[in-house]
């Protein structure tokens, strides 16, 4: 954000300030139109495949890889399609990461991986598997030990 000089009028500086709060609206749009994406999908997928292996899961998080893969291509400077920044947030941040987080840190290991930072990549996938999974057992023996 830029820096706020005394001499600005009231004016210009509510419009240096709206335009953050813009791109938070419609990164908060496109967050919501994406949980809802999810929770949609994935129940769906449980409806008519079943609930024993979580597929509904698998499916949103591999779909949603492949659309921000798809996007973050075809979005970039060098792309086919160019549009504005908070098209791309509203898309990328909001909609994908709605319906998925799994893309972003797909997104993420890919470019670490074409940039050639190949331990980086690894060790994001080891990171955020591993310390995932025990932050998620941590809290479950946390909310155990509440439950009694």
């Amino acid at each position: 954000m830029s820096r706020i000089v005394a001499t600005i009028p009231d004016r210009e500086l509510a419009l240096s300030n709206a335009k953050p709060m813009v791109t938070y609206l419609w990164v908060g749009l496109g967050s919501a139109l994406g949980g809802m994406g999810r929770y949609w999908c994935s129940g769906l997928i449980a409806r008519n495949v079943g609930e024993t292996f979580p597929w509904g899961t698998v499916f949103v998080n591999v779909s949603g890889s492949f659309v921000i893969g798809f996007l973050a291509t075809v979005l970039a400077a060098d792309g086919r399609w160019l549009v504005a920044a908070d098209a791309r947030a509203f898309l990328m941040i909001g909609i994908c990461g709605g319906f998925t987080t799994f893309s972003t840190f797909s997104l993420e290991t890919l470019n670490l991986m074409r940039d050639g930072e190949w331990s980086w990549a690894f060790g994001n996938v080891l990171l955020s598997v591993g310390v995932c999974m025990l932050a998620v057992w941590l809290g479950h023996i946390g909310a155990m030990a509440l439950n009694r």
